[in-house]
């Protein structure tokens, strides 16, 4: 039973961080005022755009920084999510 509340907590978790993450693209939504399918369809490009862009000005930054290897790997990745979490 509590395997089930623990994996229950979990998912909540889960799901109130993929909000958080699509709050600017929710907002674009809502002033658009999609719905529906629509609105899923717009929210999941508007957050793959994001993430996209994100990667591409990280990348950027770590040629400009003469990153190579593991280095390189860990800096992207945390700029982007770092990027990412900024745009919420």
């Amino acid at each position: 039973m509590s395997k089930r509340l623990l994996i229950a907590a979990i998912a909540m978790l889960a799901a109130n961080a993929a909000y958080a993450a699509n709050a600017a693209c929710d907002a674009q939504a809502n002033e658009k005022k999609l719905a529906g399918a629509a609105r899923t369809s717009f929210v999941t490009k508007c957050e793959k755009d994001a993430k996209a862009e994100a990667t591409k000005s990280c990348e950027a930054q770590a040629t400009e920084k003469k990153l190579a290897g593991a280095a390189r790997t860990s800096f992207t990745k945390k700029c982007v999510t770092d990027a990412t979490a900024a745009a919420k």
